[in-house]
């Protein structure tokens, strides 16, 4: 049940009627593992947060630097040098304290990633490296969870969901094989923070597509964004049967 508190706090979605108050439980009662709580995670958390995600399971090992204030508007000056997570925390219990906040403060490794992936209902790739993002689309697949992917790097976005509950559904594997040696960071090549702003606040709409159950999420499409002249593509990504990630896993 919605408490009247709750009803208020977020009657402006509730009215809509693909959400109505079936949606807002749905969204209660459902459990998300954000991976990475940088530039894309940001907005992810606090979306989620402030439209009313159960629990979110909050995925960091690193510090906040001065460098990352100008586009990781969940921390602040006064948050440098702390952790990620517990400046995430701080915010977000501030954002909405009747939601859960679970806490992941080192790397996951491969059973820890496994259990946190089995915890939840949908997980948010938010993480800026390709080692990090197969493992956790590994992780995903073996669970049957949907993941919402996104990136951001210079002035390019890329977003998409994987959803291997769906036999057509491709993974993140299909898409990217085994990356690029030369993968580069927003470290060494620069992003602009309203991008990664972009990109974040989308992936947070196909999570709660995904939850509440209405819409048609990204599953099977690359959503490409040039922000140097504001044009959004999108190509159609099909499953590949030869996958070594999900090739087998819906036989």
């Amino acid at each position: 049940m919605l408490t009247d508190q709750e009803l208020l706090r977020y009657s402006r979605q509730i009215l809509l009627q693909q959400v109505d108050i079936a949606g807002q439980l749905a969204l209660k009662n459902s459990r998300v593992l954000i991976v990475g709580l940088g530039g894309l995670g940001s907005p992810v958390a606090l979306y989620l947060a402030a439209a009313g995600v159960g629990e979110l399971h909050l995925a960091d090992f690193d510090s906040v630097d001065v460098t990352n204030l100008q586009r990781q508007i969940l921390h602040d000056t006064a948050s440098v040098g702390e952790s990620k997570v517990d400046s995430a925390l701080t915010r977000l219990t501030a954002t909405n304290p009747a939601i859960t906040l679970i806490a992941h403060r080192t790397a996951l490794d491969e059973d820890s990633l496994a259990d946190a992936v089995a915890a939840v209902d949908l997980v948010l790739d938010c993480c800026d490296n390709f080692g990090t993002r197969e493992a956790v689309n590994r992780a995903c697949v073996a669970a049957r969870k949907p993941l919402v992917s996104g990136a951001a790097i210079r002035l390019e976005g890329q977003l998409s969901v994987f959803d291997s509950r769906q036999p057509s559904s491709p993974c993140y594997h299909c898409l990217y094989g085994h990356g690029s040696e030369d993968e580069l960071t927003c470290s060494e090549a620069g992003v602009i923070g309203p991008l990664v702003g972009l990109v974040g606040s989308l992936q947070a709409l196909e999570a709660l597509k995904l939850l509440a159950g209405f819409g048609e999420p990204l599953v099977g499409r690359l959503l490409l964004i040039d922000a140097l002249g504001t044009r959004f593509r999108e190509l159609r990504v099909k499953r590949d049967p030869a996958c070594s990630v999900c090739g087998s896993a819906h036989e």
